[in-house]
């Protein structure tokens, strides 16, 4: 199965028993604690995530396999650019796995008609993590993610479930942080409660892909240029200093993703912004979650070439847009500014909106 799978695409896998996760219980005290944010197909699948058995009746066996996705280096993100997360410069990666899964659980049925087979990439209420631990992948790093000694974190995760028995790895018994802090001091958001704990509700990956209201203003300065998703607690993890280019194509930037030009994102209708956008990871928090985390880009950036694109999504029809681009008018301020700001404060309906815009005068005014 291993050959098969490496054959397939999969860098490197291990094999585990289907029990319960070692660190469920874990699970369990970060979803009291709210950590999960607006995130609640998590608590909503609470029980479901006690065993891979909710995932498929009867399974005996996981393969967990990893799919290193590092390509290029980031390029440098100038004024009006944002950077987008290693993960998202290429195709969406779950059709990518998917096609290889599918491959591999007909090798696997071929050799044994009678099996069940399912596979998954990060849908299923599954603790891939776990599971990779349990395969002898890797150890839970302080920033929440999977480690690898040669691949560091630059990696997807997917799973073969199987009613068949496999030859198991052993478990990845130790970790390898030791006193280092980089990744928890590294975060602007102090996302991090305490290592190996992730407060979702604060971390630029969440902001930008999961939360679908806007982001606290508290908040924003911490994202810096990221657009969509964040690397930085992998960028400084030591660990990840190593390890050879992946060479799938699929993987690699594609035109203007590394980084994203921000101003031309407001020329773009629904339909416009699907075309482009639709078959890759940043579709998923759509036009508007992607247009509000320019806005705030731009505003961070306090880019001023950029006032007469912040203008056009401050009349946008998602009053989501309109709220951040109103933010980012008042860091940028300026005559021009100040006075499209003035304007749509006459026009404006919505209440959260009008918030924005006020408090964004009263910036713009200092």
């Amino acid at each position: 199965m291993k050959l098969e799978a490496q054959r397939l695409g999969f860098s490197f896998s291990g094999a585990c028993p289907a029990v319960q996760p070692p660190g469920l219980q874990h699970l369990y005290d970060w979803l009291a604690a709210g950590y999960h944010g607006q995130m609640h197909y998590l608590p909503d699948r609470r029980e479901a995530y006690a065993h891979p058995g909710h995932v498929l009746e009867g399974v005996r066996s996981l393969l967990v396999l990893a799919t290193n996705y590092r390509s290029v280096e980031p390029a440098p993100s100038a004024p009006g650019a944002g950077r987008v997360s290693r993960y998202a410069w290429g195709t969406d990666y779950h059709h990518t796995l998917r096609e290889r899964l599918n491959q591999l659980a007909d090798f696997l049925t071929h050799r044994v008609p009678t099996a069940k087979v399912r596979g998954v990439v990060d849908t299923a209420p599954l603790l891939e993590g776990e599971f990779a631990q349990l395969a002898g992948l890797g150890w839970i790093g302080k920033n929440t993610l999977l480690l690898n000694k040669h691949a560091g974190s630059w990696f997807f995760l997917a799973v073969l479930l199987t009613d068949v028995e496999l030859d198991y790895d052993e478990p990845h018994a130790t970790e390898h942080c030791g006193s280092c802090r980089a990744c928890l001091d590294a975060c602007p958001t102090d996302a991090f409660v305490a290592p190996y704990v992730l407060d979702s509700r604060k971390c630029i990956s969440y902001l930008t892909i999961e939360l679908k209201s806007a982001i606290p203003a508290e908040l924003r300065s911490g994202l810096g240029d990221w657009v969509f998703g964040c690397d930085i607690c992998q960028d400084v993890c030591p660990w990840n200093q190593r390890g050879a280019p992946e060479r799938e194509v699929g993987f690699a930037p594609r035109e203007g993703s590394n980084p994203l030009d921000l101003a031309e994102l407001f020329d773009l209708g629904e339909a416009a912004f699907r075309a482009r956008f639709k078959h890759t990871p940043l579709w998923r928090p759509r036009r508007r979650g992607i247009l509000r985390n320019a806005a705030l880009v731009l505003g961070n950036q306090r880019h001023a070439a950029s006032v007469p694109a912040l203008i056009k999504g401050l009349h946008d029809a998602e009053p989501l847009v309109r709220g951040a681009c109103a933010w980012a008018l008042g860091q940028i301020s300026g005559p021009a500014a100040r006075a499209a700001l003035e304007m749509q404060r006459a026009l404006e309906v919505d209440a959260e909106v009008l918030s924005e815009i006020d408090a964004a005068l009263k910036t713009a005014g200092a």
